[in-house]
């Protein structure tokens, strides 16, 4: 016989066993679907993160002090000496900015927010990629002379303002008036539900303390290109180091590491998961070869006269071996199908963009026929040891 009979033959051992076939690939189905659904899952959601962070650039970086136990705390970590320093005798640097957080009241006439201040300087906007709704953003001679304006997000202006360009209007923070000159355009998130807190932005030398920098928090940069980041990091740590005279005092982090972590935490996530889903694969298995030994014993008979008219041993364990693949093989597909549908189904209610790559299909699709082989090999072995003539004899 050639290997399309034995597959005619496996096809045919299912039709005339639909349930038993069905119950027994069940676990193949439920396994290979499980697996493609999370990798696929996954892989669009990785996607989706790895967006949303390029999009703030991946050649970014972040200077933060890193105190040791015992260490006094200093009131600056950094001046604006230290930002012309830096940019002076590092050209891999192209933007820097320090970042100030406070968090204050934002009233205007009509309306009222609680909500984050950031001061920095007029390179944040290049830094952070911001886009200019209405007005401008505050330049370097705004924040040389302290000058009281603010910079809204378009959530926030749209929440205390009842119009639809804020730009002139004067609103109370911090404990004193600024005049609006610019709206943020909203920064919409692909990621569910993380889409941007309300911001106002103002020049760092006009927050409290803001003319020596007082517990501005981190120096923001942008390398030149993507291929500079880490010589800038490191040119701007050593320089940091030495005016302040304080060794091993400043961290420095990228975007491209914050990346990094974050495929590295997905893939471990999709790996466990995958696991827990080829368990089942591994139950489907043992249940493949429980049927496929019962399916020996029920067979006795036609496997005696199989082997009196002539057929070999070798025969029989590839008809048996054929029909266990087949029975898998065919589990596989109905579990891509299901797998399939099931990532396009979540990535629609969780609107992630649905990757459902060829190789994930592959290897699944191989993975069952390797199950087949594998767990089919025994019984198949079994069957083909039979005795011909106690075979026979079987009723």
């Amino acid at each position: 016989m050639n290997l399309k009979e034995f597959i005619l033959i496996g096809l045919e051992g299912l039709r005339n066993n639909k349930l038993r076939s069905f119950l027994t690939t069940l676990g193949i189905v439920v396994g290979i679907a499980a697996v493609i659904s999370v990798i696929a899952i996954g892989e669009a959601g990785k996607a989706v993160i790895m967006n949303e962070m390029e999009s703030f650039g991946t050649n970014l970086f972040q200077v933060y002090p890193n105190y040791r136990e015992g260490e006094p705390v200093r009131t600056v970590e950094y001046t604006r000496q230290d930002v012309a320093v830096i940019k002076k005798l590092a050209p891999e640097v192209k933007y820097l900015a320090p970042v100030k957080y406070d968090r204050s009241e934002v009233r205007s006439k009509t309306g009222k927010k609680t909500t984050r201040i950031i001061g920095t300087t007029a390179d944040y906007k290049q830094i952070r990629n911001l886009e200019i709704l209405y007005g401008r953003f505050f330049s370097e001679e705004d924040d040389a002379v302290g000058k009281r304006v603010v910079v809204l997000d378009e959530m926030l202006a749209n929440e205390i303002f009842a119009m639809e360009n804020p730009v002139g209007e004067r609103v109370m923070m911090q404990g004193s008036a600024s005049v609006v000159i610019g709206v943020i355009k909203k920064a919409e998130s692909t990621i569910p539900g993380m889409n941007p807190d309300n911001y106002a932005y103002v020049p760092i030398s006009a927050t409290p303390g803001g003319s020596r920098w007082e517990y501005a928090s981190s120096l923001m940069g942008s390398a030149a290109s993507r291929e500079e980041v880490y010589q800038a990091m490191d040119r701007v740590k050593l320089i940091l180091e030495r005016r302040h005279n304080a060794p091993n005092h400043y961290e420095v982090y990228s975007m491209e590491q914050e990346m990094q972590t974050v495929g590295k935490v997905t893939g471990i996530i999709g790996l466990v998961i995958s696991c827990i889903a080829g368990i089942s694969l591994l139950v489907g298995g043992i249940g493949v070869m429980n049927i496929m030994l019962v399916s020996v014993t029920e067979r006795t008979r036609e496997i005696g006269i199989r082997m009196a008219l002539g057929a070999q041993r070798k025969d029989i364990l590839l008809q048996f071996l054929i029909e266990a693949i087949v029975l898998c093989a065919v589990g596989g597909l109905i579990g891509i199908l299901l797998g399939y549908g099931g990532a396009l189904v979540v990535a629609l209610v969780l609107k992630l963009p649905p990757l459902v790559s060829g190789w994930v299909v592959l290897f699944a699709f191989l993975f069952s026929a390797l199950i087949g082989v594998f767990f089919g090999l025994y019984p198949a072995n079994k069957a083909s040891q039979l005795d011909p003539i106690q075979a026979l004899r079987r009723e």
